[in-house]
Parts: structure tokens; sequence; C-alpha cells
């Protein structure tokens, strides 16, 4: 049953609807055509495997593992282009499971509802973002599959959570979108997006996620506290295996690169499940909806223990003990 309305709750609704409004204005002033905006044809666009601009950067634990550093450089380039192609088609996919999703949420919506406006600005910029990932992707040359396909099919179960648990849902859409942009704001911040193509669609990618993030998080932040306690506490014990089950498919590789390159397991392994800096990049691409579910009440005792287990609690002894990844300031 759905709590009595209160003046609270109605000045609530109106900043939530007011903040809705201005994003939809932003959407409408600042935006970006795939085929318009990037130079995909110009000359120093051009996409070349054994370009050395594609050497993994350090943000990724492969690119400072010792067998990485070993391999001639032309090889090296051939991995990250793999890797930075793959990424794309990780965030094509879940922008299109995205997409389906808000389409359905946006169809029950009321006339002159603010949210069905925003939903669908945002359906276009995903859509955008899904054609400018795949353009990168063909030009890439790069036979990349993307999400395992046991998590293509469970994609394809995600829609009707966008109506019977649209906070699930949207904790969902923050799982895709949170990892990915952390990375990139990184990789901008620190020059090592260096290929222009590369840059040019991250540049974009973060600009307009900032705004999508912006809504979900205000979207929870407006609903979670309003849900019956049993339903809440449901839902904080969801929340962090979907963040950490996201966070990997975006910050970590499939088997297909270990196959195609010969790396070595071990190798793989090290880098991408047991190496510190891979634990702490995941943890923190995950801190700002872990501050969320502090604000909104969905940190219990039972549900900290879930995300310490997890390891993408920042208090927990394993996390706290390792120092800030180079170029990041120490958590507070």
């Amino acid at each position: 049953m759905p709590r009595a309305r209160t003046p609270e709750t109605d000045e609530q609704d109106a900043v939530y609807e007011k903040a809705l409004r201005r994003l939809s204005k932003a959407s409408v002033e600042k935006h970006w055509e795939p085929y318009a905006d990037i130079p995909w044809d110009d000359p120093d666009s051009a996409i070349d495997p054994e370009d050395p601009r594609w050497i993994l950067p350090k943000v990724d634990p492969l690119g400072s593992h010792p067998w990485y550093l070993a391999q001639p450089e032309d090889v090296q380039a051939r991995i990250g282009l793999w890797r930075q192609a793959n990424v794309c088609k990780v965030g094509m996919q879940f922008e299109n499971v995205l997409k389906r999703g808000l389409l359905t949420y946006a169809y029950r919506l009321p006339n002159d509802s603010p949210e069905f406006r925003y939903v669908y600005h945002e359906m276009i910029e995903e859509g955008h973002h899904g054609m400018m990932f795949q353009e990168f992707v063909n030009r890439s040359g790069t036979p990349v599959e993307g999400m395992p396909w046991p998590v293509r099919l469970l994609g394809e179960l995600t829609q009707p959570f966008s109506v019977f648990a649209p906070t699930l849902f949207f904790f969902f859409v923050l799982a895709g979108e949170e990892p990915i942009d952390h990375v990139q704001r990184r990789m901008l911040r620190d020059g090592s997006a260096r290929h222009p193509i590369l840059t040019r669609i991250m540049t974009i990618h973060v600009a307009e996620e900032a705004r999508h993030i912006s809504f979900a998080h205000r979207f929870l932040r407006r609903r979670v506290p309003r849900m019956p306690a049993p339903q809440r506490f449901v839902l904080s014990l969801a929340v962090p295996p979907t963040m950490k089950l996201g966070a990997l498919f975006i910050l970590t590789p499939p088997a297909a690169m270990g196959r195609r390159f010969q790396i070595p397991d071990e190798v793989l392994k090290h880098t991408y499940w047991a190496a510190e800096d891979s634990q702490r990049l995941i943890s923190r691409a995950v801190s700002n909806v872990r501050e969320l579910c502090s604000d909104i009440g969905l940190i219990n005792p039972v549900s900290k223990q879930v995300w310490r287990a997890l390891r993408i609690w920042e208090d927990s002894p394993a996390m706290a003990e390792l120092p800030p990844l180079e170029g990041e300031k120490s958590p507070t």
C-alpha cells in the first residue's frame, strides 16, 4: 500500500519534478549526434590495431602486469584495442536492455508526467551511445562478443522489473552506468585515453551519462524511503550483488580475450580476480551507489555484511589497508 501523502512528500515531489525539467532542458541544449560529432573518417581517427595508443593504461590491472609488459608493443596494442572494443560491446548490450526497460516504464506513465519526457530524452541519448559504441566495434575489426551468453540471456528477463520492481531496475541501471563512468572519467583525467576517437567517445558518453546517473539517483532517493520496511530490507540485500556483478561485467574481460591472445590463465586470474588493484577498482567504481544506499536507508547490519563479503565495502579490513589507486584521493 502506498503511504499517505503529506506536505513533506508533496514538497519532495515538487523538487523532484523541477529537477527532471532541468535535466530535460539540458538534454535539449547539450547533446551529441554520433555520426555528426565524431570524426570517424578523419585520418587521425583511423583505427590501426598496432597503434601504440591502444596499449592498456595502468587503470586496467593487466596493463601493469609483467606478462603484458613483456609482450611486443604491437601485441600490447592489439590486446588493448580488443579490450576497449569489448567494453564498448558490453556498453551497447547493456544500453539495449536499459532502453527496453525505460520504454516499458514510460508506457505506463500518466499524461503530463515530467518523468515521461526525461525518460524519452535518456532513451534517445542511450540509443546514440549504442550506435557510437557499435560503430567503434565495427571499425576496430575485432570479433568481440561482449557479455557472456548467459548474461545476455539474463538481460532479456530484466525488462519487466521496470514495472514490477522499478527500484531494483534502476539499481541495475546504476550497476551498468557507474563502473564505466568511473573508469572513463579516470582515463580522461589522467590522459590514458590516448587515441582521439576513443577520447571523443568517452567525452560524449561521460557528459550525457552524468544526467542519466543523476536521474537514477534522484528516482531512488524519492522512491526507496517510501517503500514498506520489508521491501526495503529485501532490496538492501539485492543491491550489493547487483552492483558487484555489473562492475565485474564492465571491468573484467571475458575468457575469450585470454584464448585469443594466449594469455595464461594465472595471469588473468591474478590481474582481474585476485589482484588488489582490481578489487580496489571495483570497490571504488560502486562507491557512489554505496553512499546512496547509506543515505536512503539500505545499509543495515545484514546488508553491510553482504557488501563486505563481496569485498565492495570500503572499511572492510581487506579494503581499508589498500593505498589509493594512482591519481586517486584516499576515500574518506
